[in-house]
């Protein structure tokens, strides 16, 4: 599909337009940035304001677990480089993809932003994206949606998944509970797997799948993605109808915050893809940390956990962002780098408080799930080809050693949404890779309603 750049005001703004930059002091101490569309008369129209992604400072986001010691400042000089707008459009109408990405007043000040306010924060997050992006495109390929989708969450929490707005949308995703749990996530006291980069990004795919379905465009399936699809709707309706309906044929009806969100999109998108033309010099990020998933017989801390397995406690909210309290429950499953699985297995007693069986299945089998992954960026930037940190490359010796083969009769189960891998080889008795095996599987690619077989 051709994309249409246009460089204009929008059509559905009034002529002779100036916009009035405020800044708002927030209760969280920070900077939000409140775009305003204001008349020759003064009268303010159309206003927007910045999603709550591009208000988190650039400390913040180095505080993240997952950044604190996998990312350094990358060597280069930053600098502020300014372009008028044909470089621009030349640039939007570069990238590869199927959602149009027009050049207007509205997107042209978020890439403004970006590219000069935001030049350290996005510096950060272009080193975090060698972590996330392949997990991120995993999901949506899944999905068949397109790549680029996967700056949404570089508006949405700026790649943070202890990120929480002031809603109460939490993870790098930025789901509501009640979103969250139609889309499989599980929340409880101790859980909230909205922070779970696999489960998130999966469950993300699917709704932003389920939005294009009813709206037939991105722009809109975006613009729903922040404000739900009842406000769209709304939108359109009171906009004259659904036939030819895009984001900008109905600006005007949508939630202030709306307003911003898909020029802010577009412009994640433009600052992720040409960082270097605006003089940003990306984060480093450090080697990967191969790391396997055990899951736990009874309820256990990370405290526990790190007082015998020779990994940090900030290491094991870095890699388990879904546990709220620092607790894992009985029966989840707990990420641990691979040096750390060895010791888990001999002093899993100990660790429990002496009085645990060991976590054994009927079999005997330890309840070793054999995914080797890794838990930190490859690459140096995002432009070189990433590796996904969830993707397995070979089994462990801890689990070659204490796995048992049987002979047994075929058997098949239908995958349900939310189901993974992992859950389904909990619930069969077996592990990841033997399901892997006996499927012809790479990777962790699942469908709801696929007929996976388990023995």
């Amino acid at each position: 599909m051709k994309k249409k750049i246009v460089v204009t005001c929008l059509s559905v703004l009034f002529t002779s337009l100036t916009y009035a930059q405020d800044e708002v002091v927030m209760d969280d101490d920070s900077v939000q940035v409140d775009y305003s569309v204001q008349t020759d008369e003064g009268v303010q129209a159309d206003a927007f304001d910045m999603p709550e992604g591009m208000l988190i400072s650039e400390d913040e986001l180095m505080k993240e677990s997952a950044n604190i010691n996998t990312l350094s400042e990358g060597m280069g000089t930053s600098r502020v480089l300014s372009y008028d707008d044909s470089v621009l459009v030349s640039r939007l109408s570069r990238i590869p993809t199927t959602i149009e990405m027009p050049l207007n007043d509205v997107t042209r000040k978020f890439i403004d932003t970006y590219s000069t306010r935001m030049k350290s924060s996005v510096a950060i997050m272009l080193g975090a994206a060698n972590f996330y992006n392949p997990i991120f495109e995993e999901a949506l390929e899944r999905y068949g949606l397109p790549l680029e989708l996967r700056y949404l969450p570089v508006i949405e929490s700026a790649l943070r998944p202890s990120a929480t707005s002031r809603a109460g949308a939490a993870g790098l995703w930025q789901f509501m509970i009640s979103t969250g749990k139609r889309y499989g996530l599980e929340v409880n006291t101790l859980v909230d797997e909205r922070r779970d980069p696999i489960k998130s990004s999966e469950a993300a795919a699917h709704y932003l799948s389920d939005l294009y379905d009813m709206f037939g465009d991105w722009s809109l399936a975006i613009a729903a993605y922040n404000c739900g699809e009842g406000n769209v709707q709304k939108a359109i309706t009171r906009s004259g109808g659904q036939d030819g309906a895009d984001f900008w044929s109905v600006y005007n009806r949508l939630p202030r915050e709306t307003r911003g969100y898909v020029p802010a999109f577009i412009a994640a998108t433009y600052i992720m893809n040409y960082y270097c033309e605006h003089g940003i010099v990306p984060h480093d990020a450090t080697l990967p940390l191969e790391s396997d998933t055990v899951v736990v017989a009874r309820e256990v801390s990370f405290a526990q956990i790190a007082s015998k397995c020779h990994v940090s406690v900030d290491e094991l909210r870095a890699i388990n962002p879904q546990y709220r309290k620092d607790i894992v429950p009985a029966d989840y499953t707990l990420r641990l780098p691979a040096g750390s699985i060895e010791d888990f297995l001999l002093y899993e007693d100990s660790i429990y408080g002496g009085n645990a069986k060991g976590g054994l299945l009927a079999s005997g089998t330890r309840r070793l799930i054999t995914e080797n992954v890794e838990s930190t960026p490859v690459e140096q930037t995002p432009t070189t080809t990433t590796r996904n940190v969830y993707t397995n490359n070979k089994k462990s010796r801890s689990t070659r050693s204490t796995r048992t083969r049987k002979q047994q009769q075929t058997r098949n189960v239908s995958v349900k949404s939310g189901d993974t891998l992992s859950s389904i080889a909990k619930k069969n008795g077996t592990t990841v890779t033997k399901l892997r095996q006996l499927n012809g599987i790479k990777g962790d690619m699942i469908r709801p309603g696929q007929k996976v077989r388990v023995k």
